[in-house]
């Protein structure tokens, strides 16, 4: 139990919504028996349901997937997850299947704003005991009341939308990105960026000024 208790400590130390699921798919897949363990995005295109691998476990270290949703070429539709798919149209709180043999998955949806666009995936070798599940329940329920703070620090109440601190660290965390190279080796040579035909990818900022905002405003 210790063990758990200090990775609760370090995954309510993060500031940071990437580095806080990093820190809980860390948590889970030190526990015995799990054998992979993901963040899915969940959203929607053309009113069909899609979903993709957002963070996982690569090689060496953590892996997350930067690639603008709609032009991932690892999103599937949501249907070719049944389990997953009934529990996001029910509002259950997680759903389990096996998947072939020796695989059970638990998927955990992430509920923000009476929406859910992001999924714990956890699986291991044998079907999840009650005692396994309310472990691994009680870790998603710390992650996602934490996820919820972070969430409420980072936006204006008013508006909803994100205030000034977090488009700094947002455009701060894009400048600077770089896919490290083990990011690179996961990927297949045509989606490398530093591999595209134009060069590797550039970032832009748009600035657009408002006249007489502040009647607006008032």
């Amino acid at each position: 139990m210790k063990p758990i208790l200090q990775n609760l400590v370090e995954m309510t130390g993060q500031r940071d919504h990437l580095r806080l699921e990093i820190s809980v798919l860390s948590t889970l897949q030190k526990l015995s028996g799990i054998t992979q363990v993901r963040a899915l995005e969940m959203f929607t295109i053309n009113d069909v349901p899609q979903v993709r691998p957002r963070t996982w476990q690569g090689a060496s270290d953590w892996i997350s997937n930067d690639e603008e949703a709609a032009k991932d070429p690892h999103r599937e539709p949501l249907a070719h997850y049944p389990a997953l798919h009934a529990c996001v149209s029910e509002r259950t709180a997680h759903a389990q299947a096996r998947i072939g043999k020796g695989r059970y998955t638990l998927w955990l949806p992430v509920w923000m704003h009476d929406k859910a666009t992001t999924c714990l995936e956890i699986s291991q070798s044998r079907p999840f005991s009650a005692h396994r599940l309310d472990v691994i329940t009680g870790i998603f329920n710390v992650y996602q009341n934490y996820q919820s703070l972070l969430d409420y620090s980072e936006r204006d109440a008013l508006t909803g939308l994100y205030n000034r601190k977090t488009f700094d660290e947002q455009f701060s965390r894009h400048a600077s990105y770089r896919p490290a190279p083990t990011q690179l080796a996961e990927l297949p040579q045509a989606d490398c960026p530093e591999n595209a035909a134009d060069g590797p990818r550039q970032q832009w900022l748009a600035v657009v000024d408002i006249d007489h905002f502040k009647q607006v405003n008032d």
